[in-house]
């Protein structure tokens, strides 16, 4: 099988060129080809036409993946280049798909969980999860994120009818791996430091996945040629930050978890050059339309995942 995976140099095409590339063929489109074994790199930019294309025609699925990170400050560059680097993939994407002859049996879209509103009380699935952007008192900022995740699906549905292909938009929370300079990596980096206690009141959920599982519903999609559509693609059991951490230092082994209070996180992400959203806002999604077609998760739980990634970040 012949999988495209543009923008598949980051975090989770490194996941996924790892799982994959002993039995298919991987080709990543990228803007800075690289020698890579498990892989083939070709040249784009992420925006326009180009010899990109063919790797298109022929090939069974694409999984589009660019995106500039959200882990910065959200000024005025910044932003422009968040909202285009998404928008103008899916755009570039969708139109190759359209010329080729032999389009993709199937095209996955990456999207994000942080298109929910900010809340505590129900878990947002895909029938009844309420989209954000209009929580009282919720910063400025926050709403940007939503009108990205909102832009990007727009972008997806703007391309239209492709009879061919059939197309999944992913609802992803954060995958869980233990390679460095993943959100795993970074988490962990504060309990091993004693830093890792709740931030701010700690009732925020947290929405996750392993990334065996991530890998296992990436290969699902491809086989089950009944869905298509919108798809939250996390753990069935988010929690609270506050829990989400104890389990975290409990599965290293840390007694100690200093808190973060609210202004201690505003004054630290300047400095980090960071948004507190990222850690603040509630993400409570659960992955409604996975289980309700049989999908079987081999990690449901945070303290079963972060034991094992826990293991495998020691032996690392």
């Amino acid at each position: 099988m012949k999988i495209v995976i543009p923008g598949g140099t980051g975090h989770i095409g490194t996941v996924l060129n790892r799982a994959l590339h002993a039995e298919h063929e991987i080709v990543v489109l990228t803007r800075h080809p690289v020698s890579n074994d498990m892989c083939r790199s070709v040249p784009w930019d992420g925006k326009n036409a180009g010899p990109w294309i063919d790797e298109l025609d022929g090939a069974d699925v694409v999984i589009n993946l660019p995106g500039r990170s959200v882990n910065c400050r959200y000024n005025e560059k910044n932003r422009r280049e968040i909202l285009e680097s998404r928008v103008d993939s899916v755009r570039a994407i969708g139109n190759a798909i359209k010329k080729v002859k032999r389009p993709p049996n199937v095209w996955l879209q990456a999207a994000t969980a942080t298109i929910y509103a900010h809340r505590f009380d129900s878990p947002n699935d895909e029938f009844s999860g309420i989209i954000g952007g209009n929580e009282p008192g919720s910063p400025e900022t926050w709403r940007f994120s939503i009108d990205v995740a909102k832009a990007w699906e727009a972008a997806v549905e703007a391309v239209g009818p492709l009879p061919n292909t059939r197309v999944i938009v992913m609802r992803s929370a954060m995958t869980m791996s233990p390679d460095r300079g993943g959100i795993f990596a970074t988490l962990l980096g504060l309990v091993r430091l004693g830093l890792g206690g709740k931030a701010g009141n700690g009732r925020q959920f947290v929405s996750w996945i392993h990334e065996d599982d991530f890998v296992r519903v990436i290969k699902w999609f491809i086989d089950r040629q009944d869905l298509a559509g919108v798809v939250n693609v996390c753990s069935p059991n988010p929690l609270p930050n506050a829990e989400f951490m104890r389990e975290l230092r409990r599965a290293w082994g840390m007694l100690i978890g200093l808190p973060a209070a609210t202004w201690m996180l505003e004054i630290g992400a300047v400095f980090i050059r960071t948004e507190t959203e990222l850690i603040l806002k509630s993400r409570r999604v659960v992955p409604a339309r996975l289980l309700q077609h049989g999908f079987e998760f081999r990690f449901p739980y945070w303290l079963d995942a972060a034991n094992e990634l826990c293991a495998r970040y020691r032996r690392a």
